[in-house]
C-alpha cells in the first residue's frame, strides 16, 4: 500500500522572516506528530539537526505567521495548549477527512461557531489544540444587523 502525498494548504508561505509570533509543541514522537501537522496542511519548513545528528527541531508552517515549532519532549508530553488559525480558504470538510485518514490525532468539525465562523478542532498525538476557522463571508454580508453589531461592539466596555 502507498501512502499519499500529504496536501498543503493554500497559500503556503516558505519565505524566511522574523516571525512576530509562533507557538512552541513538544512531542512524544516527532516523526508522529510532523505527520499529523502535514495531514492538517502544515509543511516541513526546516528540520533542525541536534549534536547527536537526531532531529531537535521541526519548523512547521500553514501560511504566513502560522508557524509551529515541534521539539522532543523532555519526558512526557504535556499537551493541551491552543491556537486558533485562519483557514486561509482551506477546504475544511476535505481537511477533516486527510485528517481522518492520518493516524495519531483527532478531529472535530468542521462545526458552525455563533460568530458566523466554521471551526475545524485538531487534536494532535500529544494533546495541542489547533483550531482552523474561516468565516462564512455569505452570512456575513447578508446580515447586516450582525455586521453593525460587530461594529458595535468595538471599544464597548466589557460587563
Amino acid at each position: 500500500m502507498t501512502e499519499s502525498a500529504p496536501r498543503p494548504a493554500p497559500g503556503i508561505d516558505r519565505d524566511i522572516y522574523p516571525m512576530p509570533a509562533f507557538v512552541k509543541f513538544e512531542a512524544a514522537d516527532l516523526q508522529a506528530t510532523t505527520r499529523w501537522y502535514e495531514a492538517a496542511g502544515f509543511v516541513v519548513l526546516a528540520a533542525m539537526p541536534g549534536p547527536d545528528g537526531a532531529t531537535m527541531l521541526v519548523h512547521l508552517r500553514r501560511q504566513r505567521y502560522q508557524d509551529i515549532l515541534v521539539v522532543p519532549a523532555r519526558g512526557t508530553a504535556t499537551g493541551g495548549l491552543r491556537v486558533v488559525m485562519a483557514a486561509g480558504g482551506d477546504d475544511l470538510a476535505q481537511r477533516a477527512a486527510d485528517l481522518a485518514a492520518a493516524q495519531g490525532g483527532t478531529v472535530e468539525g468542521p462545526a458552525p461557531t455563533p460568530w458566523r465562523s466554521t471551526d475545524l478542532t485538531l487534536t494532535d498525538p500529544d494533546g495541542n489544540v489547533v483550531i482552523l476557522t474561516e468565516p462564512r463571508l455569505a452570512e456575513i454580508e447578508a446580515d447586516t444587523a450582525w455586521s453593525d453589531m460587530v461594529r458595535g461592539s468595538i471599544g464597548r466596555p466589557v460587563s
